[in-house]
């Protein structure tokens, strides 16, 4: 009977854990939207806020910064942001390494690459590159990336190894995207050198529709995913006696993550440690790695990161803006760094 008492209370203390975290996301969400959309070189204040998103009424000037400016950036950067953080989550759990992320194994470098060769091409030759276009360059650059960690990881069974020469494929495929940047000077391309380095600016709600679609249908065959996901933690030997298809299921984890990294670096450029740090910072948040509550967990954090960053990037020097991985360094990195040295005594105490 006591038994069942602190199971109970143990159970009921998770639950209560769970929503407060949940809670926590969905309150710093809201407020967030509403600091950039406040924020900026037009003030506008809350209550007009609240008028022009519920009635689309208000000042002209408002309406237009709100609705074509503000709006289609703040959804883009949550979007992309749960994007990158899942696809984070997904790498860390095919590699069983906390480290693992699109950005460090240069997955977001491949596709930056393939896609800054495509748009010279098509922004050169036809003028203009459609968002479908950018999405299915990236996702060929990632695969290309992916690829190759996966033909190195045959070799290098040291995890330490493998992600260095996952570094190196990142610096190789930024040195051949810095070297075709410096030599595009047509007018046409004038924008590629900021999005080389990250950035939300100049979206528009046929980007988000494009980039919606991508992310929220990968978001929820993920989610649908959970189950032999959280056996796949438990060892290849554990999910393979609960039926999982092993060799299926490594293929689906690396598409589902390159779909997602892909599409983050089709419209925002390569951004740095959000796919690792969030999925970090969620999980010891929820004090559980179970995917079902996870993985919308991450979406969401992910979500609430990119979109605090895109306002620091924006606001903290304005009217410069930063580049978005500048930020996401600054906030990531220490918890890479905290994450990696906790690892290491751990294994020490071990």
């Amino acid at each position: 009977m006591e038994e069942k008492k602190s199971y109970l209370s143990t159970n009921l203390q998770r639950r209560l854990r769970y929503q407060a975290v949940f809670l926590g996301l969905v309150i710093a969400a809201a407020v967030i939207v509403v600091l950039n959309i406040n924020i900026g070189s037009v003030p506008i204040g809350v209550k007009e806020i609240a008028r022009i998103l519920f009635t689309r009424q208000g000042d002209v000037a408002q309406v237009n910064i709100i609705w074509r400016i503000r709006m289609p950036r703040i959804v883009t950067a949550a979007l992309l942001g749960g994007a990158l953080a899942l696809s984070g989550f997904l790498l860390q759990t095919f590699f069983s390494n906390p480290i693992a992320g699109p950005f460090v194994l240069g997955i977001s470098h491949g596709a930056k690459m393939i896609v800054a060769l495509v748009m010279i091409y098509f922004l050169g030759k036809f003028g203009s590159m459609s968002s479908w276009a950018l999405v299915i360059a990236a996702f060929l650059g990632s695969m290309l990336s992916t690829g190759f960690i996966l033909l190195m990881s045959r070799k290098l069974h040291s995890m330490s190894t493998l992600l260095v020469a996952g570094i190196m494929v990142g610096y190789i495929c930024n040195a051949v995207t810095d070297f075709v940047v410096t030599f595009a000077q047509d007018s046409d391309i004038v924008n590629l050198r900021g999005w080389s380095l990250g950035s939300f600016s100049g979206m528009s709600w046929d980007n988000v529709k494009v980039a919606a679609l991508f992310t929220l249908v990968t978001a929820v065959a993920v989610f649908f995913m959970s189950k032999p996901i959280g056996a796949y933690q438990l060892g290849e030997n554990y999910a393979r006696s609960m039926g999982v298809n092993i060799k299926l299921f490594r293929i689906m984890l690396i598409c589902l993550s390159s779909i997602l990294s892909a599409t983050v670096t089709a419209f925002a450029g390569p951004i740095s440690f959000v796919g690792i740090a969030v999925p970090h910072l969620v999980k010891r948040a929820l004090n559980t790695s179970k995917p079902i509550v996870v993985i919308p967990a991450c979406f969401l954090g992910g979500g609430v990161f990119c979109m605090m960053s895109d306002l620091i990037a924006r606001t903290a020097f304005a009217p410069l803006e930063l580049n978005i991985s500048t930020v996401t360094s600054v906030f990531g990195a220490p918890v890479v760094i905290v994450m990696m040295l906790k690892r290491q005594k751990g294994k020490s105490n071990g």
